[in-house]
């Protein structure tokens, strides 16, 4: 066994109602004026109200700022930032989807140190401390409160991550109360986006580790007996607690052996036409795998086992080849768009987006196979 290394959030509290005992979690940091980040559609629906209400009754003093939006811009983080500044707030507390947690991540160390936001881009580049912080997913797929990981929009189609351990929360709280409510879409498209870091965890060509390895897979199981449940039958809440375990562990998994091909072109799909990012995922899944396949089919076939019964005895390619159907399989099942077409991309904008998935090396490095401009060009077509 190769040496390795794994990080991990310092607690994890998974429970029904769990979002309603923040205040034990705050007083146990010292935290008694959190800044509370969330969107506007979660407060407008009544989500986020029962734990402020909770949290002032144990006498503690939420700040609210609930203007986060999907793929957050820079101003929405130097807003949050300021607000929390200005109210001189003590810890940041973060209930709502990936876009709320990625803002609160880089919100508590801005309060929490004097870097420039300019300067905490890229790998490891956080130098200070941070606020305490606590997140709260009320979304199964991008397993965000376990992650190191922020990313942030720059500019009109691009992004940038911060990455750094530093980024970690304090706590991650897992209550599927929150998560009942989600519409089918959402609830298809972030949970194959959990499946997806689950898959690509199990692959990646660097950090991969024993304990990544059965993260993943357990994430997958769970993910996918569970999936159909959640989107068809949206009040389950066995399934529900099933998919946030399973988008937990599978962030786990992706924090420690990195994403790759998927995320490397699913990335330009919503910079360029705004698509939610696991439909990106989605989209281009199937016509990776296809492609990956020649240098990963071992590790397919080992994770095809756990979805699709009886395929334990077939060769390693015609249990690659059965995860994959699987997979198309389930997007047909989950009533998401199965091609770029479908999903409103314009083939003569394949070229350009192949050009800006190669942008994204420090995802591409991570693949099974090497992916070169033309073969991003020939998967995108494939996908078309």
């Amino acid at each position: 066994m190769q040496g390795f290394e794994f990080n991990t959030v310092a607690k994890i509290v998974c429970g029904a109602g769990s979002a309603l005992q923040l205040a034990h979690q705050c007083q146990r940091l010292g935290v008694s004026r959190p800044l509370l980040v969330t969107d506007p559609g979660l407060v407008s629906i009544g989500l986020v109200q029962p734990a402020i209400e909770a949290l002032g009754a144990s006498g503690i003093s939420v700040v609210l700022f609930d203007q986060v939006r999907e793929d957050p811009p820079e101003a929405t983080v130097l807003a949050a930032a300021e607000l929390g500044r200005v109210r001189g707030v003590d810890g940041v507390i973060a209930i709502g989807g990936g876009s709320s947690m990625d803002v609160a991540k880089v919100v508590a160390v801005l309060l929490g140190g004097e870097q420039p936001l300019a300067e905490l881009y890229g790998v490891g580049q956080v130098s200070g401390c941070r606020l305490p912080l606590i997140l709260v997913p009320t979304t199964a797929g991008t397993g965000s409160e376990v992650t190191p990981v922020a990313v942030i929009t720059t500019g009109e189609t691009t992004k940038a991550g911060v990455s750094s351990p530093v980024l970690l929360p304090d706590v991650a709280v897992l209550d599927a109360e929150l998560t009942l409510g989600l519409p089918p879409a959402v609830t298809a498209m972030t949970g194959v986006d959990a499946m997806v870091h689950a898959i690509e965890a199990y692959t990646s060509r660097h950090q991969k580790n024993p304990v990544s390895d059965n993260l993943a897979r357990q994430a997958l199981v769970l993910l996918a007996a569970n999936i159909r449940t959640a989107v068809h039958e949206g009040s389950n809440r066995e399934a529900r607690e099933a998919m946030l375990l399973g988008a937990c562990m599978a962030g786990q998994a992706f924090a420690n052996a990195p994403v790759a091909a998927v995320h490397a072109l699913a990335y330009p799909l919503g910079g360029h036409y705004h698509i939610p990012h696991g439909l990106s995922n989605s989209l281009v899944l199937p016509a990776v795998l296809e492609f990956n396949a020649e240098a990963a089919s071992a590790q397919y076939a080992q994770l095809s086992e756990l979805i699709v019964p009886g395929e334990a005895a077939a060769s390693e390619e015609d249990r690659t080849a059965a995860l994959i159907q699987a997979l198309r399989q389930l997007i047909d099942d989950l009533a998401l768009p199965a091609t770029l077409a479908s999903a409103g991309v314009a083939e003569s904008d394949l070229e350009m987006l192949a050009e800006d998935a190669m942008l994204q090396q420090r995802l591409l490095v991570n693949n099974p196979r090497e992916v070169a401009y033309d073969d991003a060009l020939a998967i995108y077509r494939a996908a078309y």
